[in-house]
């Protein structure tokens, strides 16, 4: 009886010991303050592991959040960045505007689209928000884009 009564107590007093072994630290503000070029990072401390994720157009962007961390303290980083291929703008933008073309919902709007860096902008006349979403999602889904900017007039 005195036995499982010690193994109980072991167990309330270690169970907060192991909870906090787990738990995580976010770093992420830490190394973009460091000025990374590296879209969507996120960096989190886990049981002594740095695991760092994001998109970088070069290796070197990629390898020097390593470094960052590394230079924090940590000896242990599992570095899960992607490099991602420089984007093709002409590509991006003929694509863009031969699938905007052919969608039927936005024949009567007038767009244009230009990517600088795979970060691609719509700019022209729209008649209603669905027509807006529509050439959102076109866009959004090309590959090597980035991201989206609008300048859409009504």
């Amino acid at each position: 009886m005195l036995g499982a009564a010690v193994v109980s107590a072991l167990l309330v007093l270690s169970t907060p010991l192991m909870a906090d072994s787990t738990a995580t630290v976010d770093l992420t503000p830490q190394l973009q303050s460091a000025g990374l070029d590296i879209d969507n990072l996120r960096a989190v401390e886990v049981g002594g592991i740095v695991i760092l994720r994001g998109r970088a157009l070069d290796a070197a962007a990629a390898q020097r959040a390593g470094t960052i961390a590394e230079q924090l303290g940590y000896t242990r980083v599992a570095n899960l960045i992607q490099v991602a291929e420089i984007p093709d703008d002409a590509r991006i933008q003929r694509i863009a505007e031969r699938k905007l073309a052919l969608q039927r919902s936005l024949d009567d709007c007038n767009l244009h689209v230009a990517s600088t860096g795979g970060v691609a902008t719509i700019v022209g006349k729209v008649h209603s928000e669905l027509q807006k979403d529509v050439a959102l999602d076109i866009v959004r889904n090309i590959d090597g884009v980035r991201s989206v900017r609008t300048d859409f007039r009504d």
